[in-house]
């Protein structure tokens, strides 16, 4: 199956970042390498573009994709949160600018065996990294009803989230669940026909919500988005694109803390600590999609930009 990530906020990302001939990036989401080749073209020969995903057959895709672009190119299998570590074993001794577009690939939801998508029956997987043991079949049958339920609230923001998880136990007690469109069924059981008939697919929060859990999506984010900032020289920008509030909550959080890192306590006339920003906003409120754009890629309707400058 061919890589079709169709990048989102694609002229956002590029302008925003600012992109200098000769300098070095890292994308730290590269997928199907959509904005990495925006990046790579902009380099020139002298530029160098990092590329790290956790997904071996985004990095072979975005291999051949990027084969026609004359910057130097590096591609590693990892995770973003290891960035600084990425970083150190290439010897790397400046960044220029960096991005981050979270959450899942197109190419990720639309590959049937992936098991990502509600659309497609398909073994519950949902691995980035293929190389990691736990799947969504282990959490479906292995988790608790009560860890279930509380995962689905809080990643998938499910408000019929202990309903669903009572109904998983009910069926999994018959006979273990494997496939994607028995999940699907379950939860459509589970949540009251007038609920189903608003909002989104029944089954979204659900798949977000195990995804997330799978992949440990949130876990580390706070923690990376601080280190993506670190790594940047002055005048040096990272973007991040997120999907979801959750997403958004932590990294909105993260530049607030970089803006405001004062920790006197709220008494103090002045501050004392000493502790000033070391970045500043570029995006002073998340960037969207306009009309044309999700005309033509429905899945950038959620999606958000922050874009910060190393001082």
């Amino acid at each position: 199956m061919e890589f079709g990530h169709v990048p989102v906020l694609y002229r956002e990302v590029l302008e925003g970042l600012d992109i200098k001939s000769g300098g070095v990036y890292i994308d730290g989401t590269l997928g199907g390498a959509g904005h990495a080749s925006g990046i790579c073209e902009r380099l020139g020969s002298e530029g160098w573009l990092i590329g790290i995903d956790r997904d071996s057959d985004a990095i072979e895709a975005a291999g051949k994709r990027l084969e026609g672009f004359g910057c130097r190119k590096t591609l590693v299998q990892s995770n973003y949160s290891e960035v600084k570590l990425v970083k150190d074993e290439l010897g790397v001794s400046r960044v220029d600018g960096a991005l981050l577009d979270l959450g899942v690939s197109s190419f990720q939801l639309d590959n049937p065996q992936r098991g990502f998508s509600y659309m497609h029956d398909a073994p519950l997987d949902m691995r980035m990294d293929a190389r990691d043991a736990l799947t969504a079949e282990d959490i479906i049958n292995g988790y608790s009803r009560e860890d279930l339920a509380k995962i689905i609230s809080e990643y998938g923001e499910e408000r019929w989230a202990a309903r669903i998880a009572q109904f998983i136990e009910k069926e999994r007690a018959k006979k273990r669940i494997t496939s994607t469109f028995e999940l699907v069924d379950i939860i459509k059981a589970a949540i009251p026909a007038q609920a189903r008939r608003e909002g989104p697919h029944p089954a979204k929060r659900t798949f977000q919500a195990i995804r997330i859990e799978v992949n440990g999506e949130l876990e580390k984010l706070e923690a990376a988005v601080s280190d993506f900032i670190d790594i940047l020289s002055p005048g040096g920008r990272l973007a991040v694109i997120s999907f979801h509030s959750l997403e958004d909550r932590i990294v909105k959080n993260v530049i607030a803390k970089r803006l405001d890192p004062c920790t006197c306590p709220p008494e103090f006339p002045v501050c004392v600590c000493g502790k000033k920003p070391d970045i500043k906003k570029i995006t002073k409120k998340p960037v969207t999609a306009g009309g044309k754009e999700l005309s033509e890629n429905p899945r950038a309707r959620s999606a958000k930009l922050r874009i910060v400058e190393k001082l």
